[in-house]
């Protein structure tokens, strides 16, 4: 088997994909909450995408990916067999996890699920109790229920169309949970876009519950000599490829970071119309 090459790639959900390559020092050196940088071509930009899962028996390294740009579309179009042209990593610092009694609330909307999962089994396999709160637009769109039904203590889901458990957002389904067991909780975690990962500190902030978000930043390099993944917490400025992806959540600056993730979206939507490429929606 060759050095980067793919041994499964399939859609998961609409314009949602799970792709396993082989990356056998990757694989046994990736630890929870790290990530790798994708090339899928010589011509291809760097992608950062998380490291859903990782075995070191195998050397496969997975990774759960949504289709929005033209790189991820033509990464979407690679088959088994076929070889990405570079990945790096593991990447960032591994995620908090801690032993407790108390209950750990894990939030994910969206494809925030897929990164959110390694760390429903790192907090079990230290024998943490965990909560799962999950969300997405409609029912069909919640990704690994099954596997957060299985492991988790609870799962509330959240639906935007109420297809399925709260209607409305996870903040709604969360609330809900700490008006009755606020005591009860040692921290949350949350991840998913950046305005609901701020909803959530915004919340959780109010009950006086620790609470650790995974930014999602533009990043180039990914080693922090590039500097477009800056983020100031506190009035001090880190970077979120080497400092993180993961903080306190305490003190960012949620309206800086969505900023700067929208510098390039012109650019972007420029270079995904010229290629004639569109995420499959059916």
């Amino acid at each position: 088997m060759r050095l980067f090459e793919i041994v499964s790639h399939e859609r998961i959900a609409p314009a949602v994909f799970r792709l396993s390559l082989y990356a056998p020092l990757i694989a046994s050196h990736a630890q929870t909450g790290q990530f790798v940088v994708i090339i899928p071509s010589p011509k291809g930009e760097r992608i950062p995408l998380t490291i859903n899962q990782a075995d070191p028996s195998s050397g496969f390294v997975t990774v759960v990916y949504q289709v929005v740009g033209k790189t991820t579309h033509l990464l979407s179009t690679m088959k088994e067999k076929d070889v990405l042209f570079s990945v790096l990593g593991p990447l960032g610092k591994p995620s908090h996890v801690e032993k407790t009694d108390k209950m750990v609330v894990l939030v994910s909307g969206g494809l925030g699920a897929a990164i959110i999962l390694p760390e429903m089994y790192a907090f079990r396999k230290v024998g943490s109790p965990v909560v799962s709160v999950i969300g997405a637009r409609t029912e069909s769109l919640l990704l690994f229920r099954e596997e957060f039904e299985k492991y988790s203590d609870t799962v509330l889901i959240a639906t935007n169309d109420g297809s399925c458990g709260v209607k409305g957002f996870v903040t709604d389904a969360l609330r809900d949970y700490l008006e009755k067991a606020s005591s009860q909780v040692a921290l949350v975690k949350a991840i998913g876009p950046n305005r609901m990962m701020e909803a959530v500190s915004r919340l959780t902030s109010s009950y006086g519950i620790r609470t650790y978000v995974s930014l999602t930043s533009i990043m180039v390099d990914g080693t922090g000599m590039c500097g477009s993944c800056r983020v100031s917490i506190h009035g001090e400025i880190k970077h979120v490829c080497v400092d993180g992806p993961e903080f306190l959540a305490d003190g960012i600056d949620f309206g800086e970071l969505e900023h700067r993730n929208t510098r390039f979206q012109r650019l972007e939507k420029e270079a995904f119309a010229s290629c004639a490429c569109y995420p499959d929606d059916k």
